[in-house]
């Protein structure tokens, strides 16, 4: 959400005027036609002081000439959930949990033009991350203090302006959109942990992927391996290599073996969603049935690559993949 204020010396129309009818001001903004002092001004409430109008946008979806006549006038206001500089960018609270943050914040900022979270900050607060929490679930956290620091800000807003502070110029980061690619598990490279994380930030929006026997599997249930099973003699005796897949009947979970130790998965999405009971009755047990001595690249796990995709009118752009 985006705050557009505009500093208003002289009497304010107010929207939601008998009728409905937007306030002759806003309609000109608009491009809808109309003069303070032609008919569509009757029925108008005004307020006779000054001191500011705000409006808000749900989205970005909106004429260019309205925020450039906005911008003009007094400047953007923006709601950002991180603590700028870390994490500018469109995907910041994705950022925090995929990083591992133990700390993030919410900050009040204006925007410059052309270019967002760069500006001066005129308010900022900084809340620890719940251990284990989703995106999801820090989303909420951090909607329901930045909307108390918007508050606070507009209630003495000439102020709040007039004691914004510059951005510092050190520990910037980037949050950029996570692409298609993000979502395929690296085997061979991620640890459990960098699994685990990667499913708090955008598993429970994008499911996580991999290959099993070149068909895409999506990952629906996540969960930790608990200490006790690992310690188990079938286990322990059995030959692994990143991306291999056991079934451990006690838990009812399959067991992926990564960079540094084991992940647990209690459901998947292959042809229809299957329990992890399911897909070993179907897919795992026939494939060790069939071959007692697989090869590496069978009866296990392999990281999804993706195609080269291409913009229209455009230079093919650089691939999004998992790299095996």
């Amino acid at each position: 959400m985006r705050v557009l204020v505009q500093r208003c010396w002289g009497p304010w129309p107010v929207c939601g005027c008998p009728g409905g009818r937007p306030s002759p001001q806003w309609r000109a903004l608009a491009g809808l036609g109309g003069s303070p002092g032609g008919e569509d001004g009757r029925g108008v409430r005004v307020r006779e002081k000054p001191p500011w109008r705000v409006l808000f946008f749900g989205t970005d979806q909106f004429a260019r000439e309205a925020l450039r006549s906005l911008h003009a006038a007094s400047g953007i206001l923006n709601v950002h959930p991180s603590c700028l500089p870390r994490w500018r960018g469109p995907a910041p609270i994705i950022h925090t949990v995929l990083h591992g943050d133990t700390v993030t914040g919410v900050t009040i900022m204006q925007i410059k033009p052309k270019r967002f979270d760069v500006g001066p900050i005129l308010k900022q607060e900084t809340v620890p991350v719940p251990p284990k929490s989703t995106a999801k679930e820090l989303e909420a956290v951090l909607s329901r203090l930045g909307a108390n620091m918007l508050i606070s800000v507009l209630k003495n807003l000439p102020e709040s302006l007039s004691n914004g502070r510059q951005q510092p110029t050190e520990g910037v980061t980037y949050a950029p959109k996570i692409s298609a690619g993000t979502r395929c598990i690296k085997w061979e490279e991620q640890t459990s942990e960098q699994i685990f994380r990667l499913y708090r930030a955008i598993g429970t929006i994008i499911p996580l992927q991999t290959l099993w026997m070149d068909n895409t599997v999506k990952l629906l249930d996540l969960v930790e391996v608990n200490s006790s099973v690992l310690t188990d003699p079938k286990l322990r005796g059995q030959p692994v290599t990143p991306g291999s897949v056991v079934y451990h009947k006690q838990s009812q979970i399959l067991l992926v073996c990564c960079k540094d130790g084991w992940i647990g998965v209690r459901s998947v999405m292959l042809k229809k969603t299957l329990t992890a009971t399911d897909f070993y009755n179907g897919y795992l047990h026939p494939c060790y049935q069939k071959d007692s001595q697989p090869q590496p690249r069978q009866c296990r796990f392999q990281t999804l690559r993706l195609p080269i995709k291409k913009k229209q009118g455009k230079k093919i752009v650089a691939m999004q993949q998992c790299i095996k």
